[in-house]
């Protein structure tokens, strides 16, 4: 079966992930060059425009799992690509991008671009409109978990 021909999936989360697994091998193999994991890159784009936010924060932007995060966050910590420091609670860690960090981000930059842009010409102008629906759709999901935890 060529990969043009993949069957449609009758399930929303399977058709997601599926498209979720092609697009993160597209920027895993864009970023794999300067050291970098796609999760890693989206951490780094992610503290550089919040700036400095609380694990936790980053998790719920993220829509991530503590320990995924936690684990992920120990390695960016050791290459210095994030800074990491107690918040006012002390089971609290507030994150920001390093220097180093920055530098990284910088130097990958080009690459995700490359691989945005292929993304762009492969949705023939519909990619905006894909992004809107994902993040409608997954700001809707994550406030009705939200509203469920209460």
């Amino acid at each position: 079966m060529s990969q043009s021909s993949l069957p449609p999936l009758p399930c929303t989360c399977a058709t997601l992930r599926r498209t979720a697994r092609a697009l993160t091998q597209l920027y895993e193999d864009a970023v794999r060059p300067y050291g970098l994991r796609a999760t890693q890159f989206t951490i780094l784009q992610v503290l550089s425009l919040a700036g400095e936010v609380t694990q936790g924060q980053l998790g719920h932007i993220l829509v991530m799992d503590s320990t995924t995060l936690t684990r992920t966050l120990a390695i960016m910590t050791r290459r210095r690509w994030i800074t990491r420091r107690r918040g006012r609670d002390k089971r609290e860690w507030q994150l920001q991008l390093s220097r180093t960090g920055a530098l990284q981000l910088e130097r990958a930059l080009p690459a995700w671009a490359n691989a945005q842009q292929l993304v762009k010409e492969q949705m023939d102008g519909g990619s905006e409109q894909l992004m809107k629906l994902a993040n409608d759709l997954t700001n809707a999901i994550t406030v009705k978990e939200d509203r469920r935890d209460e």
